[in-house]
């Protein structure tokens, strides 16, 4: 299917309480980071592998 993702991976941590998620085919991930760089982010990589592997539909998820 074209278009079509199971989780949104974001650092914008407003999405939770501008959206009702549990009401969505997919599941947010959120990157709580000193900014939006990749130094930043890079090291957040690992256990955002690791949530992927579990995360379900309508679940939000934080990684800092």
């Amino acid at each position: 299917m074209v278009g079509h993702f199971d989780v949104l991976v974001t650092t914008d941590k407003s999405i939770p309480f501008q959206q009702r998620l549990s009401e969505r085919p997919l599941a947010l991930m959120i990157l709580r980071a000193k900014s939006n760089t990749l130094r930043d982010l890079l090291p957040l990589v690992p256990a955002l592998l690791e949530v992927l592997k579990a995360i379900r539909p309508g679940e939000v998820r934080e990684i800092s």
